[in-house]
């Protein structure tokens, strides 16, 4: 798998376990934004109000770095770590995973805790419809009509995908490129625009009668 690219989950997959009465329900759910959080825990308190805990585990980002996890009142390091445990040996990530558990009279210990919140999240991912996520930046190249031909054809040449275009007062070509290779990708449309060699060309470089710039979100 390349740079750009990463494991996440496609839409909400729900997973469960018993043990001695209590049983543990976990939803594994799309998640980019840690500000949601709260509203995401909201949502099953209300759908789930006689359960006693509703422990969790996030990832974000095509590396994971940024990630957290909570015991929600289950013994320190019986739940959290284990939903989080099971994140990490998938290697997914932009993922939230809550485990609701409803009391069921017996205590099960810090080991029989960590298996059932381990097993929960196991059994939701498993479930789960993984995708591939990527990366990536769209650009806009932007040029004077006399150069028309000349761009398509490199356009063309090039094989690069095109997610939309403008012919208004001038050109507009709109196209996605994986973030580890702007650089490269610019550079060479560029040097093809210039009739230069790769080695020549700046991926910065200036064109008078043409711009490749980042389109903000």
């Amino acid at each position: 798998m390349s740079l750009d690219n990463y494991k996440s989950i496609e839409k909400t997959a729900l997973g469960e376990y018993k043990e001695k009465g209590s049983k543990f329900i976990a939803y594994a759910i799309p998640f980019t934004k840690t500000e949601s959080l709260k509203e995401e825990i909201e949502v099953l308190k209300k759908e789930h109000i006689k359960a006693r805990h509703w422990c969790y585990a996030y990832r974000i980002g095509i590396d994971g770095k940024t990630s957290r996890s909570n015991d929600d009142g289950e013994p320190s390091g019986s739940a959290g770590k284990p939903i989080l445990g099971q994140l990490l040996s998938k290697d997914i990530s932009d993922i939230l995973v809550v485990v609701v558990r409803y009391f069921g009279g017996t205590k099960l210990g810090v080991p029989g805790l960590i298996h059932a919140y381990k097993t929960a999240t196991a059994d939701a991912l498993a479930q789960a419809e993984i995708i591939t996520k990527t990366i990536s930046s769209q650009f806009v190249l932007t040029a004077d009509y006399a150069e028309m031909g000349k761009i398509m054809e490199l356009i063309k040449k090039l094989n690069i995908t095109l997610d939309d275009k403008s012919f208004e007062e001038n050109i507009k070509l709109y196209f996605t490129i994986p973030q580890s290779e702007i650089k490269l990708r610019v550079q060479t449309i560029k040097a093809g625009l210039l009739a230069r060699p790769l080695a020549d060309v700046a991926w910065d470089e200036k064109i008078e009668y043409c711009t490749i710039e980042k389109v903000e979100e």
